[in-house]
């Protein structure tokens, strides 16, 4: 049973192994670079895995999506839409860049946002959409971009759950502007505790993405024979490095050990996926005949790779409130469920900027009712069989 509890109480994330292990001691014994071959290695990998032009390491998921939002050129006065349920990280990126946030209110079968809402939010100075393919479940693309060429904006992708994960036989990430990936401890592959990464096609919005993700920074190679004044200092003949900075960026650097471990992980991504999907069949088929339980409805054209699997509970029919199922799952049988997320429109930050409740009801009940169970790809058998059983037990 102590077993069976060390599964349940780490709840979430990825599987290392000894490719990874060997990644790191590789890497270290090139001195640990950062920004490196590596980095560039699984640039290239995770472009030709998601099947797009262009892909840029980053610090984290948060700066793939600030830096998006530089991308597509987010100013002061700007409107991004974007969803209440998700991480703070997806409307604080357009946020900080002085840009409005509203948000549009969810679906209550996907718990993406609500394509059949989103053009009544959708004003003059409306710039981008960022949709968020929540729990690992991707979101509704076509009508999605459909919206933004019918009034010229764009969409950011926030694939942050949703590595692998495909809308109608095409991976994710790939659709909009940029896609947005966070490889934090949590998610289905990891660089290490943090980590991220953006996708996109464009050229000019990936030159963009990658001088502000290092400070602006163009490094230049200059043939001394233009440069008559230097001549004394370097010889006809010689070339000589220098920098310019073409604006005031950031530093949202990836190092190589990450990088390295990343490159593993991602060549591990589709069986650690397939292992999520067969552990959410299995919780699935022991939970389906519960009365006041919603489990996930994958849509049939979807891969939803069940970053999280979630369980809307109705606390009249099923016996218990979301927080004392949490409590007694717990407390009575050692397994740590969760809840993503509290909708961000309950937030200090949001009220701040003129919300209230009662404005998203469905992000809303989300809210009340939601909570997460534990998966991950190195939960057994066992460890399943247990999770399934002590949450009957919860309604007996």
């Amino acid at each position: 049973m102590a077993k069976i509890q060390h599964d349940l109480e780490i709840k979430f994330g990825t599987q290392y192994g000894k490719e990874e292990e060997e990644a790191v001691l590789r890497v270290l014994r090139n001195n640990a670079p950062t920004s490196g071959d590596e980095c560039i290695a699984f640039e290239k990998a995770f472009a030709a895995y998601a099947g797009v032009k262009h892909a840029r390491v980053v610090s984290n998921g948060s700066s793939a999506l600030f830096l998006s939002m530089i991308g597509i050129g987010i100013k002061p006065g700007d409107q991004v839409l974007t969803t209440p349920i998700t991480w703070i990280a997806t409307a604080a990126a357009p946020v900080t860049l002085g840009a409005k946030v509203d948000f549009v209110d969810i679906d209550l079968e996907t718990y993406n946002l609500d394509v059949k809402q989103i053009d009544a939010h959708i004003t003059p100075q409306t710039k981008a959409i960022i949709p968020v393919h929540l729990y690992g479940q991707p979101a509704e693309m076509d009508e999605i971009m459909a919206i933004a060429q019918k009034h010229g904006i764009s969409i950011v992708e926030d694939a942050a759950h949703a590595i692998g994960a495909e809308y109608k036989g095409r991976k994710v990430g790939g659709f909009g502007a940029t896609g947005c990936f966070s490889f934090h401890e949590q998610k289905n592959i990891s660089t290490l505790g943090e980590g991220g990464m953006v996708l996109t096609n464009d050229d000019a919005i990936f030159e963009r993405i990658s001088l502000y993700r290092s400070h602006c920074t163009r490094v230049h190679g200059v043939s001394t024979k233009y440069c008559k004044l230097n001549e004394e200092k370097f010889p006809i003949g010689k070339k000589f490095w220098w920098q310019d900075f073409d604006d005031c960026g950031y530093n949202f650097r990836m190092t190589d050990i990450q990088a390295a471990v990343g490159l593993e992980q991602l060549k591990k991504v589709d069986q650690f996926n397939q292992k999520r999907i067969d552990h959410a069949a299995f919780i699935t088929e022991g939970l389906k005949d519960m009365a006041g339980l919603t489990l996930p409805k994958p849509r049939p054209y979807n891969k939803h790779v069940f970053h999280l699997y979630p369980v809307l509970i109705d606390p009249k029919e099923f016996g218990l409130t979301k927080e004392d199922f949490i409590q007694d799952l717990l407390y009575k049988y050692g397994i740590k469920a969760g809840f993503h997320y509290i909708p961000l429109h309950y937030s200090t930050a949001f009220k701040e900027r003129g919300f209230k409740k009662g404005q998203f009801p469905n992000a809303e009940k989300l809210g009340d009712q939601l909570v997460t169970l534990p998966i991950n790809p190195r939960m057994t058998e066992a460890a399943l069989d247990h999770l399934v059983k002590s949450v009957r037990s919860l309604q007996s």
